[in-house]
């Protein structure tokens, strides 16, 4: 898992991920009191805001109701607290939500997962090395398709000075997989695991194929409005966080830390670019584990996870499975996407899950206590 936890590549890395569940419940008003915290909770966000992360806020749901706790400020150099319904940034969590509209899909026998790339979009995939026609629609899902990551070619999710010019700029999905595609792949299709979110926009690009709308209709249509996901949404190009909101901050490995609030989210189409809450996590990995969103057998190939060395832990389709220290394991995915980092997951048949997410960098142990907190909290599943 250590791997895994010291990648940062930039969009929703999971870069990362190893890798999720829900209640179908309306989602917590703005107005509404907050959810008193169990101490230990409360006890695991504040190690996460010692660790040096700036904001926290967590929730955890199961049949005995649900708890939040928060620790930090939600806008640097004031005493605002964390929204108890914040909107944040996802990251890769995106691609469990990207993961289901396509299973979907195949579901309804619209797509399979043994299609090509090619079948779905000619000539997308072609030139140095790759080839649309050699790499299916589960090698996307899986990462084993062999294309290279587009991160380290989006200035804005390089450096602060790569922000500053590029965090209004507006990508096409075509664009971002010319971008991948003009270097070799890494490997052959089938032949290696390698995180790359380049995957998911095809996929997303698959998705609007099949069905003639978009990917962000599809997301809405079909999981946040079934799921009454309403602190959740997809924001195409706007670089604004609709809602009550933490500021995001990051450090580009300087010391130097920049507001990075304002984000035009279109590199990371299909791949990172859904706006939720904690709570509205927790209620769709839920439903998802639950089999609310899935069928059986699709639900069975997404979270049959085959180990990825490159995490260290297993990896299905949009999920990874991580081992719990009390036995046992939960399927989750790591999400970052500028300024927002969030853990999300659910034990198998989705009775507890977990959500986590800080507003910034934080320091050398964040990531470790924010799984401290995911696996004490899912231990305790039924």
């Amino acid at each position: 898992m250590r791997a895994l936890l010291r990648r940062r590549r930039g969009i929703a890395v999971l870069a990362g991920l190893t890798a999720v569940l829900v209640t179908t419940a309306a989602g917590l008003p703005a107005t509404a009191a907050p959810p008193h915290p169990a101490d230990a909770l409360r006890r695991q966000v504040d190690a996460i805001h010692e660790t040096g992360a700036l904001g926290v806020l967590a929730e955890v749901a199961g049949p005995d109701g649900r708890s939040s706790a928060r620790a930090g400020v939600a806008v640097a150099g004031t005493r605002k607290p964390m929204p108890w319904n914040g909107r944040f940034r996802i990251g890769s969590a995106t691609k469990t939500f990207t993961a289901a509209v396509v299973l979907q899909l195949v579901g309804e026998g619209r797509v399979s997962l043994d299609d090509t790339v090619e079948r779905w979009l000619p000539g997308v995939v072609q030139g140095h090395g790759n080839d649309g026609r050699l790499i299916t629609v589960r090698q996307l899902l899986h990462h084993t398709s062999g294309l290279r990551e587009v991160a380290p070619e989006v200035a804005a999710l390089n450096s602060a000075a790569g922000y500053r010019a590029e965090r209004f700029r507006t990508y096409t999905p075509d664009e971002l997989v010319r971008l991948a595609v003009s270097d070799a792949p890494k490997f052959p299709p089938g032949e290696g695991w390698s995180y790359s979110n380049t995957n998911y926009v095809l996929a997303a690009m698959i998705v609007e194929k099949a069905t003639g709308r978009s990917w962000a209709h599809e997301v809405e249509a079909r999981i946040i409005r079934p799921l009454a996901l309403s602190g959740t949404s997809v924001p195409g190009a706007s670089p604004l966080i609709p809602g009550p909101h933490a500021h995001g901050y990051a450090a580009f490995g300087t010391e130097e830390v920049t507001d990075v609030t304002a984000l035009d989210p279109s590199m990371a189409v299909g791949s990172g670019a859904v706006v939720s809450t904690a709570h509205d996590l927790n209620r769709f990995y839920a439903a998802l584990l639950g089999g609310r969103l899935l069928a059986p057998a699709q639900l069975a190939e997404m979270t049959d996870a085959e180990y990825a060395p490159e995490l260290r832990a297993g990896y299905g389709l949009g999920l990874a499975e991580i081992p719990l220290s009390c036995g046992g394991t939960f399927f989750a995915h790591r999400g970052e996407l500028l300024g927002y980092t969030t853990w999300a997951g659910a034990a198998r048949g989705g009775g507890r899950s977990a959500a986590v997410y800080i507003n910034s960098d934080g320091g050398p142990g964040t990531e470790e206590a924010m799984l401290a907190l995911m696996d004490q909290e899912l231990c305790e599943a039924p």
